[in-house]
């Protein structure tokens, strides 16, 4: 049976390990919170008390961290771990800055480690589906060691070459996501001031041209106007991949219009509250600027 770790145990690392256990897997896992270690163990997991613990355990593993500096903490820990270091490769698919990324990545290889950039495409209902996609990239042979764990994780695995190439695609990724998120929110708003009823607005053009992913999947959550139940990303995370990828587009001067008020349009769901909401909740800005009241 074949051992992985996993660092980071929210709502994305803990469908790792579901998934994982579910495909034979050993998991050896570690968060800080030791709630949600805890909360694991009964499903499989095997706690760990550190980082370092689960790369003793496990010569592969994955982190799913909330922030840089909890990226910059686990490297700075594991590289202290000696020889050891040398047998693991670790693949990281947080969303963050290239400069955060290089910088791991600095801290393990000048310890004798491999680092992998592999962020994933897909909410945390996909997570726990395993319908994500993974942008890897780095050592081609660190990702091939990675295969079986991405294979259990996720639905596809794009191979996409030199190191921070994963980010990038992850931010032309979520681009996408911003904007069809607004789109979606404008086409339920619009169709509820013509007249038209969500629930037959999503039965109709699900599955239809003019339908998108995000549409399809939080549709449902924008029919409901429920933004809580089965929570897949908030706007507090949302906001922070919208900072990263907006700074890296005025870093190329590139023009992105679209994006640009999609991402005011996510801000204004913040303003009105919605932060730890579900990204649907954009429907509720789009029915507000509409001056429209469900039910009304």
């Amino acid at each position: 049976m074949k051992s992985i770790g996993v660092i980071g145990l929210g709502i994305m690392g803990s469908a790792y390990v579901r998934n994982l256990l579910g495909k034979g897997f050993t998991v050896f896992g570690f968060d800080l919170d030791s709630t949600r270690t805890e909360a694991l163990v009964a499903e499989g997991i095997q706690a760990c008390k550190s980082a370092a613990s689960v790369a003793e355990r496990a010569s592969e593993i994955i982190t799913s961290l909330p922030n840089p500096q909890a990226l910059h903490d686990v490297a700075q820990e594991l590289s202290k771990m000696g020889p050891r270091l040398r047998e693991i490769v670790i693949a990281d698919t947080c969303t963050l800055t290239l400069e955060d990324k290089f910088s791991a990545m600095a801290v393990i290889e000048k310890a004798g480690g491999c680092l992998l950039d592999c962020p994933v495409s897909g909410t945390g209902a996909q997570a726990a589906r395993a319908d994500l996609t993974v942008f890897a990239s780095g050592n081609d042979l660190g990702i091939e060691r990675m295969k079986p764990a991405f294979a259990a994780i996720g639905r596809i695995t794009h191979e996409l070459g030199t190191f921070g190439n994963g980010s990038k695609m992850k931010y032309v990724a979520n681009l996408l996501v911003a904007i069809h998120n607004v789109s979606a929110a404008e086409a339920f708003a619009f169709a509820q001031k013509a007249g038209i009823a969500p629930e037959s607005v999503y039965r109709v053009l699900h599955g239809s041209a003019g339908s998108s992913r995000i549409f399809e999947i939080r549709g449902p959550m924008m029919v409901a106007g429920d933004y809580e139940t089965g929570l897949s990303a908030t706007h507090r995370l949302m906001h922070k991949d919208i900072s990263i990828i907006s700074s890296y587009i005025q870093g190329l001067g590139a023009q992105t219009p679209l994006f640009d008020i999609a991402a005011t349009i996510h801000d204004e769901a913040i303003a009105q509250g919605f932060e730890m909401q579900d990204t649907a909740s954009v429907c509720a800005v789009m029915e507000r600027r509409n001056g429209l009241k469900r039910g009304g």
